[in-house]
C-alpha cells in the first residue's frame, strides 16, 4: 500500500468553537494520536486532503503527515461526516510505524457467478462484508477477495476457506462469510384441492338459495290465505 504524502498545522483553538472556525476557513479538524504520545490537535486543508486521497482505493489508508516541521507515519482511523451535506466534519490520526503489525478491518469482495444462482436459481448472501486483519500497515489490501463461482445450493465460504500472505484474519474460522440459498417459491395448491374446494362451497350456496326462495313461497301462501279469509267475511257482512 503506497503512503500518501499529506501536510497540516497544530490547532490552537480548541473544543467545538475552534472546530467550527477550522471548518469556517476551509480546513478539517483533526486529532493526531498514538505510539505513546500525547495526542496533538491539528487542521487539514480541506481541498488538499480531497485531492491527496481522491485516487486511493479501498480503506486503511495511510499518509506521511507533515505538520510544523515534524513528519508522522499515520493510518486515517476514522472519518467524520456530515449527516447532510456529506462534508468531513473530522478525522482520526493513529501514529503507527511501518515495521509494526496493526489492527484493522478490511472489505470482502465477493467475485464470480455461483453455479447455484446460475443453474438453479438460488440467492447468494453475504454474511460478513468485513474481516478483522492483522499485519503490517504497507500489507493491508484494499479489500480481500473470496471466490463463490464453484458454490452450489446449500454450500457457504468460511472463515476457514481464505488463504491470504502476510495476513492473519482474526475472525473465528467457522464464521460463514457468504452462502447460497434456495430461491423463495410461493407455494400453489393442487388443480385437485382447488376443484374440491369449490365443489364443496357451490352446494351450500345452491342450498341456502332453495331455502330463501321456499321460505318465501310458503310466506305467499299465508298472505293469499289471510285475504281469501278476509274476502268471506265481507261477503257474509254484505248478506
Amino acid at each position: 500500500m503506497a503512503v500518501i504524502p499529506l501536510s497540516g498545522t497544530r490547532r490552537e483553538s480548541l473544543g467545538k468553537g475552534g472546530a467550527r472556525k477550522a471548518r469556517a476557513a476551509g480546513r478539517i479538524p483533526a486529532v493526531l494520536y498514538g505510539h505513546g504520545e500525547q495526542p496533538v490537535a491539528v487542521a487539514i486543508e480541506a481541498r488538499a486532503f480531497d485531492l491527496a486521497l481522491r485516487g486511493h482505493k479501498g480503506g486503511n489508508p495511510i499518509v506521511n503527515l507533515a505538520v510544523n516541521g515534524g513528519e508522522f507515519t499515520a493510518l486515517i482511523r476514522d472519518v467524520q461526516y456530515d449527516p447532510i451535506s456529506h462534508a468531513i466534519l473530522h478525522l482520526d490520526f493513529q501514529h503507527i510505524s511501518l515495521t509494526e503489525t496493526i489492527e484493522v478491518k478490511v472489505a470482502v469482495a465477493l467475485t464470480g457467478l455461483p453455479l447455484g444462482v446460475k443453474d438453479g436459481g438460488g440467492i447468494l448472501e453475504t454474511i460478513l462484508r468485513e474481516l478483522d486483519v492483522r499485519c503490517l500497515p504497507t500489507a493491508i489490501p484494499a479489500s480481500i477477495s473470496v471466490d463463490v463461482s464453484h458454490l452450489n445450493i446449500g454450500d457457504s465460504v468460511h472463515v476457514r476457506n481464505i488463504a491470504m500472505p502476510d495476513i492473519t484474519i482474526l475472525n473465528d474460522l467457522d464464521e460463514t462469510v457468504a452462502t447460497v440459498v434456495p430461491p423463495t417459491v410461493m407455494e400453489e395448491k393442487p388443480a385437485e384441492e382447488v376443484v374440491a374446494e369449490t365443489a364443496t362451497t357451490e352446494p351450500e350456496v345452491i342450498t341456502k338459495g332453495k331455502k330463501d326462495e321456499e321460505e318465501a313461497a310458503a310466506g305467499e301462501g299465508k298472505d293469499k290465505e289471510k285475504k281469501e279469509e278476509k274476502g268471506k267475511k265481507e261477503e257474509k257482512g254484505k248478506k
